[in-house]
């Protein structure tokens, strides 16, 4: 991987880290591709049972580089095409499709501002640790852009429709404490206690039952576009792959001996 994201695999753990601090970890074509290879590499890595997702310095990401970008749409009026939005197929998109089907928890540790693309990603999250000081923009309309990085999808299923409208077309800076009381935040902690905490919370998730993991994150994304009969029988197909799993078994045993259980993630 580039040195713009780094990518570190230690017990079941891939740990990601946007890692351009001195523009505040926006997204140049550099960082976009490395962290889109890193994502899909945690996503296929049979070794890996727990993502976390989080940035060096004062942000977590702005979201698109806009310098690069300002060249590249002069490039583009140059030769008459538009390829300098195509980043949004070519990068966003597999990006926030890999965070959010893998049959993985992911964790974003988010240590700054959010904003833009850099907002998508932690929506994309199974599980937002988020520092006291860190904060959140939709930015889009800001720069007379429409939203990407799949915010339309994940934002109104936090905050619900009439609130995402409000965040989407009146962009404004959201505190860490105001994302909290609005449910985009899972838990708030002190800025000190980010690093360690984001990494205590994704490593249980690492040692925890994977494929029943797996089979929650389906039955939520299912849900939230079927009704419930269509759930149901979803949750019930999904239930059958999880009881079959080692885990299931491990689990029983260890409340009947009265252990705790020490799961294989398979």
């Amino acid at each position: 991987m580039a040195d713009t994201v780094l990518y570190e695999v230690t017990d079941g753990l891939a740990t990601i880290t946007i890692n351009r601090p001195d523009a505040m970890n926006a997204m140049n074509t550099e960082a976009k591709v490395a962290l889109r290879d890193a994502v899909q590499a945690a996503a296929t890595d049979t070794a890996v049972r727990a993502v976390l997702l989080t940035a060096t310095g004062r942000a977590f990401c702005v979201g698109q580089d806009l310098k690069e970008h300002i060249t590249s749409l002069a490039a583009d009026r140059a030769a008459g095409t538009g390829q300098t939005m195509s980043t949004v197929r070519e990068h966003y998109n597999p990006v926030v499709r890999a965070l959010t089907e893998m049959p993985k928890p992911v964790v974003a540790g988010v240590n700054g501002v959010a904003a833009g693309a850099g907002f998508g990603f932690a929506l994309a999250a199974d599980y937002r640790i988020v520092a006291e000081s860190a904060s959140f923009n939709t930015s889009f309309a800001g720069v007379a852009l429409t939203a990407d990085s799949g915010v339309s999808w994940t934002l109104p299923r936090l905050v619900g429709h009439g609130r995402a409208a409000d965040l989407l077309l009146f962009p404004r800076s959201i505190s860490a404490q105001e994302a909290f009381e609005l449910g985009i935040v899972n838990r708030l902690v002190p800025d000190a206690a980010l690093a360690a905490e984001a990494t205590a919370v994704a490593r249980s998730l690492a040692e925890g039952p994977t494929v029943a993991y797996a089979a929650l994150k389906a039955s939520l994304a299912y849900g939230a576009g079927h009704g419930l009969a269509e759930t149901l029988e979803k949750e019930d197909e999904l239930q059958s792959l999880a009881g079959a799993s080692e885990d299931h078994a491990i689990a029983v045993q260890a409340f009947v001996e009265k252990q705790r259980p020490k799961y294989l993630g398979r």
